[in-house]
């Protein structure tokens, strides 16, 4: 069996051709586009990704164990594959592209933007946010006129409510770490994309947020297997 067949696939038009996005589970993400294996926070936890196709690309949101894991990495890394990740990412895997809060780039043919991913009020026992201003990345990747946005871990910060034209949107959910239902709820009416998929969202219970959007016609709330 392909190793992929036991994960859900969403085949998306663009512009540009189909995007088909592979959801692997908790914030990990497989996106095929125009022949390109494009990796999203790899772990593996919800993969054995030994089996899984060679990376083009591959986006890294910050350097937390379940989004950047060094030993799955390696398993779908080439020479040729570009790696998109943190200054902190960097300590742990060198000879990839740093993309810092704010910076665009064109990689591999793609247009990339970093945006904040960032706790304001979740924080741990010491006071600290889980996951502090600048250390982390969302990304936007846009694919013929589609903008995906990934969220990263972070939580409806202001810097959510002033991306622009977002197609499709991850938002997560996972408590306690990053948003409540309500907000992504109140993230999602800011940015209105067409297709919303929660995801890395743990034990959350995701038909509060399917609640709170049922009436907006314009967002397509779907839920895959991404706890």
């Amino acid at each position: 069996m392909n190793a992929l067949e036991k994960f859900e696939t969403d085949i998306l038009p663009s512009s540009a051709g189909d995007l088909a996005i592979t959801f692997l589970g908790h914030g990990s993400l497989l996106l095929v586009f125009q022949g390109k294996n494009i990796y999203v926070d790899v772990f593996g936890e919800v993969a054995d990704y030994s089996k899984l196709p060679k990376a083009d690309i591959v986006f890294i949101t910050h350097e937390h164990f379940d989004h950047m894991d060094p030993n799955a990495l390696a398993s779908i890394r080439t020479e040729k594959t570009v790696l998109v990740y943190t200054d902190a990412c960097e300590q742990q895997v060198k000879g990839g592209i740093v993309m810092r809060n704010g910076d665009r780039q064109t990689v591999a043919g793609m247009p990339v933007e970093a945006v904040p991913a960032y706790n304001l009020i979740h924080k741990r026992e010491d006071g600290l946010p889980f996951h502090p201003k600048g250390a982390g990345n969302g990304y936007i990747l846009t694919f013929g006129e589609t903008r995906l946005y990934i969220a990263g871990d972070t939580e409806n910060i202001p810097e959510i409510k002033t991306l622009k034209d977002i197609t499709i949107a991850f938002l997560p959910m996972n408590l306690p770490y990053t948003m409540t239902p309500e907000m992504v709820a109140d993230a999602a009416k800011a940015l209105q994309p067409s297709i919303l998929y929660p995801y890395h969202y743990g034990k959350t219970d995701v038909s509060k947020c399917v609640e709170l959007l049922k009436g907006i016609k314009e967002i397509e709330v779907r839920i895959r297997k991404m706890a």
